[in-house]
């Protein structure tokens, strides 16, 4: 990517992907809370304060290299902690803990595609071009990060649901492939299979909110 188009992108998409890391993780914290778990509320986590929840690495040095390169937008905040074990019903209240961040990014992506409408509606108009632009970026951005964090990968919030769900013996076994985790994701992204998992559920999910939209 020519150094204009990276510097047009950065300002287009820092505020979507800020959005979409950061409240993907609040969601998380304020969803432990209500199941009775108050460690990320003690250590401020539940806030819309991009600030708590940026990790250098995974906020911005990452992004920004995979917008660089192209392809799939990975990328993370600092995970809320959450005490699985402090929850009211641990094994089946983690489900909801753990599927309130992807839900986070359907409704974020919904959002962005409502004020994708609106810039097209706006045509003509200054702040129209902009306003869809960064709409774009919102809407693909949640899209990817809701897919990804529903692999059945812990510690990936789809790992999370998979533990919730499965029978006690299966679900321990699953469990101990946290530690992980993260290198297998970082190998199937290294080797193009993660674009191969992720991609035909991203364009589906893509292809019903433009429907749904309009766009």
């Amino acid at each position: 990517m020519q150094t204009d188009q990276l510097i047009q992108t950065i300002a287009l998409a820092a505020i979507p992907v800020l959005f979409a890391i950061t409240l993907h993780e609040a969601a998380h914290g304020y969803v432990a809370r209500h199941f009775g778990d108050m460690t990320a509320f003690r250590e401020g986590r539940i806030s819309l304060n991009p600030l708590r929840h940026i990790d250098p690495v995974g906020t911005i040095l990452l992004p920004l290299l995979s917008l660089w390169l192209g392809g799939i937008l990975f990328g993370w905040a600092k995970p809320v902690p959450v005490n699985f074990g402090a929850l009211r019903n641990p094994k089946k209240d983690m489900l909801w803990v753990a599927l309130a961040g992807p839900a986070s990014n359907l409704v974020m992506a919904l959002g962005w595609a409502l004020l994708a409408k609106i810039g097209l509606e706006m045509q003509g108009n200054y702040f129209a071009d902009p306003l869809l632009g960064m709409a774009q970026y919102g809407i693909q951005i949640n899209v990817v990060l809701m897919v990804l964090n529903l692999l059945p990968l812990p510690p990936l919030d789809g790992g999370r649901v998979a533990v919730s769900l499965l029978p006690h013996r299966q679900a321990f076994q699953l469990a101990k492939v946290e530690p992980y985790g993260m290198f297998i994701l970082i190998i199937l992204l290294m080797t193009n299979l993660l674009g191969l998992i992720l991609w035909p559920a991203v364009n589906m999910l893509n292809a019903v909110i433009n429907l749904i939209f309009g766009l």
